[in-house]
């Protein structure tokens, strides 16, 4: 397996383990490149203060590419890597005009493919996928094209 690909496990699983603790929210962010840096950095400027219900947390190392709401019951990552799980030839859903990989290994985590950076998202399951990615289609759309 890559290295790229244990942090993300790494960091995947440190998100289940801190979905239940208080303050600050400890999460790998990724390391975008190109294109992907200064898209991410847009994103994460027009992202909702609360999402289903949740509001938005800080998290640690503080980071453009890293957004988390309600104790990381939902948490994003901008300019992650294509999901290794992603076939070619995958039929992936579209809300609101953004296409979303959902992973079949891990029914929380979605991907949002075909735009300028890979935007992973996390959502525990005390919230609404459907809710949760309708509200991040406008800003996803408007700084990554």
């Amino acid at each position: 397996m890559s290295l790229r690909f244990a942090r993300w496990t790494g960091c995947a699983c440190a998100l289940l383990i801190l979905a239940g603790c208080g303050g600050t929210v400890r999460m790998e962010p990724p390391v975008p490149e190109g294109a992907a840096v200064a898209a991410c950095k847009h994103l994460g400027e027009r992202l909702p203060q609360k999402l289903d219900g949740a509001d938005r947390v800080e998290s640690t190392p503080a980071s453009p590419y890293v957004a988390v709401w309600g104790e990381a019951q939902i948490a994003l990552r901008c300019g992650v890597p294509r999901p290794v799980t992603m076939a070619a030839t995958d039929q992936v859903p579209e809300i609101d005009g953004v296409a979303w990989f959902p992973d079949p290994t891990r029914p929380t985590l979605f991907t949002a493919i075909g735009r300028e950076a890979y935007v992973e998202v996390t959502i525990s399951q005390e919230h609404t996928p459907q809710n949760v990615l309708i509200d991040l289609a406008a800003p996803i759309k408007a700084a990554l094209p």
